[in-house]
């Protein structure tokens, strides 16, 4: 009497196939085997084990892991498949379950198509075997190096690869590629901005998302059924909203309309481990998408994010000058400390290096008078840009340019006269060398001095050139740093937001001695210039 097997069909179909096409369908597959079991009364299918969409690279496939536990439990003994594709396409692994674990777990493998039978020792002859697993192997690895090939172009072009739209955006309904605002998310990023300019740290954000019921990136996008990633608690529809996810928010160029893609890779096709790529190895499209977050707001996020802007314990935000406010002497960050005398609070800034550690005139200023100083000066240089802006805006753009240009071309033609002097320098070196006048040693330190040069001269010749272009071409955006100021025109009290837009740094000198470094000073004294060059004109 024949043996009787029970037996597993196993049917997987990868993304990388082509679902239009019929040929390796789960229906074509289940179909031939059934056809096959037909002709083989001896053999009686116990289990049908399916895995759609999952690459043949690697083995740690849930219906494959499934119907391997079935094997070792003794509920099957043989494995039917459509091709030997279909277990697998990596050579290694796919020869070792052949060869070494379906024989020792006492498993007979069929694989219809193929006509592989490992009970059959002429169509499971071991040559034709690794020849079929080899050239699956190839497959995959050709269709690694288009599908790498193709991802990079899509990149190139400003079209969005990506699985899952980071929180705030979705994929454009007319258009899979290019991303759009998802309005609630949205909002709640430019909320998550506002807070963290206000000055209110990440966790304090965090929690203040948590108390108002606002969903987490993750739940968010579970409940609306929108991609998301999976593994680990990534399914957890209660997950709540932490530190780490508010700073990575705040930490994406992305929302900025910058599409940044090809951050990670992987070895190979088989190595599935990500691996990080340089920064300058990143894939960047400007305006690839419609901003959430002003660049002006992100840039402003980041620079805090330098800042020492730690909260005291028990406050939700930081202090008004938290990272700002320095040493006139040793440039140290200076310390808020409070005293009470007499039961009245006196708040304070002093330098904690001191004399002991070496700053010879350590600095100490009151709060109070420090905010009625720093408000008065932000308001007179607020008025002051102004009044600039206005005037330049009273100027005529053909005016304000022909005087640019002029300077431009006067800059350009003076750098010119400087590179032919050192043309002519390197040129008469080997002259002097071959009569004698310097030895080897001279020439070679001479010549590679005088390219140096050269090459300097005409970066600054070519930097001032397109430097004159942009004074041609982008004279609509001149003053638009201006906008940054008027947005505080009307400003009667001093606020972190203004602090941290406006202000670099603020030095102490002394009690009634202080020293504020602005903001945007290059385009101020910019601004002045071209004031300047305007009048001269006249």
């Amino acid at each position: 009497m024949s043996k009787k097997y029970k037996a597993a069909a196993y049917l997987r179909l990868s993304y990388t196939d082509d679902r239009s096409a019929e040929s390796d369908s789960i229906s074509t597959q289940r179909k031939l085997i059934q056809d096959f079991l037909v002709l083989h009364p001896d053999i009686e299918l116990v289990s049908e084990q399916i895995d759609d969409g999952y690459s043949g690279i690697l083995f740690n496939r849930p219906a494959f892991q499934a119907m391997l536990s079935d094997i070792k439990n003794g509920t099957v003994n043989c494995v039917i498949v459509k091709d030997l594709s279909r277990l697998g396409r990596e050579h290694v692994d796919t020869s070792r379950y052949l060869r070494q674990i379906f024989p020792a777990l006492g498993v007979r493998f069929i694989a219809v198509t193929d006509h592989i039978d490992s009970e059959d020792e002429h169509t499971g002859d071991d040559l034709v075997v690794s020849i079929k697993s080899i050239l699956n192997d190839n497959y995959c690895r050709d269709i690694s190096i288009k599908t790498r090939s193709a991802l990079q172009a899509k990149r190139q072009n400003g079209d969005y690869v990506g699985a899952c739209p980071i929180y705030g955006y979705r994929r454009d309904p007319e258009n899979k590629n290019h991303l759009v605002p998802d309005e609630y998310a949205a909002q709640v990023v430019r909320d998550i901005y506002r807070l963290r300019i206000n000055g209110a740290s990440a966790d304090r954000i965090a929690t203040e998302l948590n108390r108002l019921g606002v969903l987490s990136p993750l739940a968010y996008k579970i409940s609306k059924g929108l991609p998301h990633p999976t593994g680990g608690c990534a399914d957890h529809p209660g997950a709540k909203w932490s530190a780490v996810t508010v700073i990575r928010i705040l930490q994406d160029e992305t929302y900025t309309g910058t599409l940044v893609q090809g951050r990670q890779t992987t070895h190979n096709y088989k190595l599935k481990n990500q691996i990080k790529k340089l920064p300058e190895e990143w894939v960047r499209t400007e305006n690839a998408h419609e901003a959430i977050i002003s660049r002006q707001d992100f840039d402003l996020v980041q620079k805090l994010a330098q800042l020492d802007t730690r909260a005291a314990a028990g406050k939700d935000s930081v202090y008004l000058f938290s990272g700002i406010l320095v040493c006139g002497c040793c440039g140290g960050r200076m310390t808020r400390k409070v005293n009470t005398y007499k039961g009245r609070k006196y708040v304070y800034y002093r330098c904690p290096t001191g004399k002991a550690h070496g700053c010879s005139h350590p600095a100490m200023i009151r709060e109070d008078v420090l905010v009625q100083c720093v408000l008065a000066c932000l308001q007179a240089h607020i008025k002051s840009v102004i009044s600039l802006g206005e005037l330049l805006a009273n100027i005529s753009e053909e005016r304000i340019n022909r005087n640019l240009v002029e300077g431009y071309k006067a800059q350009i033609a003076e750098t010119e006269v400087q590179l032919a002097q050192i043309t002519r320098f390197k040129t008469s070196l080997y002259e002097n060398f071959a009569s004698g006048i310097i030895d080897k040693s001279e020439y070679k330190s001479l010549s590679r001095h005088y390219t140096t040069q050269a090459e300097q001269l005409r970066d600054a010749i070519s930097s001032l050139r397109h430097e004159m272009e942009q004074a041609l071409n982008n004279s609509n955006d001149r003053l638009k740093w201006v906008k940054q100021f008027r947005e505080f025109e009307t400003m009667s009290t001093l606020d972190r937001r203004a602090v941290v837009t406006l202000i670099q740094s603020v030095r102490v000198i002394s009690k009634t001695e202080l020293k504020i470094n602005f903001r945007f000073e290059d385009e101020y004294k910019d601004a002045l210039k071209m004031l300047s060059s305007c009048k001269e004109a006249v």
